[in-house]
């Protein structure tokens, strides 16, 4: 894997359109985001959603959402309406929605010029063959000896694959162009094939369907993209992008542009392999917070406008790299420490019973609700003579310069009072099951207090007012940081990534709704599971932790 990098912003396809415009070649900047109903989009679909929307907007253009449906043996309404539902989610929203199917008869009437042309043929050879002849970087391939079929032939059998009368792979039609071509994309790439499938959209009108090569650029023309946003991988398909154009005779001539794909650390991108991880029972649906879908970053706690920057920030250029995850990490920090709500939750809870505190009694502590944000206001905890800690903030036998609770040692309990740990009470097995302190009543949270101090503060949940809740603590999908050689990625999933914890959190916490977003003290960013979560089951998914060594 090459070095991780941290991008700067730029946009090269930005400054093209600038030109374009100034020129007088584009009178409207028209865009296109093109998904395959195959899948949920990935964190890699955002990074060409935002640039096609906001590319438009910025010049007052608009910008359209098309399903190229061209396959329907992996397609699915599903996919269908995850993909405008995410695409939504993110802020957007299509001038016109489009379905590759709704082209299919003007598809198929383009290619009939092409063979009245003489530039396409009906090929009887079957995939692997026609694999086999297209030739290498460095040898040509072998022309196929139906090449040279009449019109007339090539008319009438491609109107008969149409027809439904040949069996899937039994014959495709070929556009011409040229087997020696140095591009090996041009040596008459296959642009129909057979195959008897159920559509989505068309249903069992369709026998034959086009490539989506052929597809793509005859989309773009009739809905009159001028830029049409491609990844780096489609930069070899661009000449045949243009002589589909050309040669099919489109009245609108959009323009094929590449930027480098988006490649994040710690998982992977393919959406194959996402599929696979679902179908394999790896993971918990598409929306898995692991996953870098994007019904997995919103459901792990993303938001659009931290997804948005993100996107932003990397900006639009031709050079590999792969992104540090932790860059976009960091855009949900910085859109979250102003608006979450930061409150204490206890995630692996050890009792503390405060001796010396009246039996029965309650009080009520108010509390910062975010200290950064005074705006925000404060609210009232509970406190009384039980409490939970997190079980790593009481040691018996501590290490030097530890300055959490243990025998003898004194600390402030957060919003509360100093407490000092008396007395360790164990099971029959050694366990530590609680512990025992005493309060000093003069050193309440709020009073000025300046008498002596203590190095350590510990969050904590009132015992009898917590709220159940479980936790859900993530860590990333790939163990070693990259995506790994296809025969073995699944072998290297993380064995860690997910981690489940169960404890309390505040009772003002007890109507939080699925989507709700919060900050607990020490612990990071948490979003309300909007799957698993119920009014008596409270699930948080950590979004992210409080801080990073990464840097913009």
């Amino acid at each position: 894997m090459e070095e991780t990098k941290s991008p700067s912003s730029s946009n090269y396809i930005r400054n093209i359109v600038i030109d374009d415009l100034a020129a007088g070649r584009v009178k409207e900047v028209v865009t296109r985001f093109p998904p395959e109903p195959n899948g949920y989009l990935h964190i890699g679909h955002a990074k060409s959603i935002c640039l096609n929307f906001e590319l438009a907007d910025e010049f007052k253009g608009r910008t359209h959402l098309r399903f190229d449906d061209t396959n329907p043996v992996k397609e699915d309404v599903e996919f269908v309406e995850s993909i405008k539902r995410d695409v939504q989610w993110l802020g957007f929203e299509w001038e016109g929605l489009f379905f590759a199917s709704d082209y299919f008869d003007e598809m198929y009437e383009r290619a009939v010029l092409l063979i009245r042309k003489g530039l396409a043929y009906v090929d009887d050879q079957n995939a692997d063959r026609i694999r086999e002849t297209r030739g290498t970087l460095t040898e040509p391939g072998v022309p196929s000896p139906w090449r040279n079929r009449s019109a007339e032939e090539n008319l009438d059998l491609f109107a008969r694959m149409k027809a439904g009368e040949f069996k899937d792979g039994e014959k495709v039609l070929r556009a011409k162009i040229d087997m020696a071509s140095p591009n090996i994309n041009m040596r008459d790439p296959v642009i129909y094939r057979i195959l008897h499938a159920h559509h989505h959209n068309t249903g069992d009108k369709w026998r034959i369907y086009p490539m989506y090569a052929f597809a793509h650029p005859l989309e773009d023309a009739i809905e009159g993209v001028t830029h049409s946003i491609c990844t780096l991988e489609f930069e070899d398909q661009r000449p045949f992008y243009d002589w589909v154009v050309r040669e099919c005779e489109m009245p609108s001539v959009p323009r094929q542009y590449e930027f480098a794909r988006l490649n994040l650390t710690n998982t992977v991108m393919s959406k194959r392999k996402l599929k696979q991880l679902v179908e394999e029972g790896a993971v918990d649906g598409w929306d898995d917070p692991r996953m870098p879908t994007i019904s997995g970053l919103r459901r792990k706690g993303y938001t659009p406008e931290a997804i948005r920057s993100f996107c932003r920030e990397l900006g639009v250029n031709k050079g590999y790299g792969v992104v540090d995850e932790r860059m976009l990490e960091h855009f949900i920090r910085e859109d979250l420490k102003l608006k979450a709500l930061r409150t204490m939750a206890v995630i692996d809870p050890l009792k503390v019973v405060i001796t010396n505190y009246p039996e029965g009694q309650t009080e009520w502590l108010e509390a910062e609700n975010n200290s950064e944000n005074p705006e925000m206001g404060s609210r009232q905890i509970p406190f009384s003579r039980e409490i939970y800690i997190e079980r790593d903030d009481f040691m018996e036998n501590p290490p030097a310069k530890y300055f959490r609770l243990f025998p003898g040692n004194e600390v402030r309990l957060k919003n509360a009072y100093f407490v000092k740990c008396e007395e360790v009470v164990k099971d029959a097995d050694g366990n530590v099951t609680e512990i025992r302190c005493t309060y000093d009543p003069e050193t309440k949270s709020g009073t000025g207090f300046t008498g002596r101090k203590v190095k350590g503060t510990i969050h904590w949940v009132d015992a009898a007012h917590a709220v159940p809740a479980e936790f859900r603590l993530y860590e990333p999908l790939i163990s070693d940081g990259e995506e790994n050689e296809e025969a073995s990625f699944l072998e290297k999933l993380n064995p860690n990534s997910l981690t489940v914890l169960r404890g309390f959190v505040e009772p003002g916490m007890k109507a939080a709704a699925g989507g709700d977003k919060f900050q607990f003290f020490r612990h990071g960013y948490f979003n309300v599971d909007p799957k698993d979560s119920a009014p008596d089951r409270l699930v948080f998914n950590r979004i992210v932790s409080l801080k990073s060594s990464f840097q913009l």
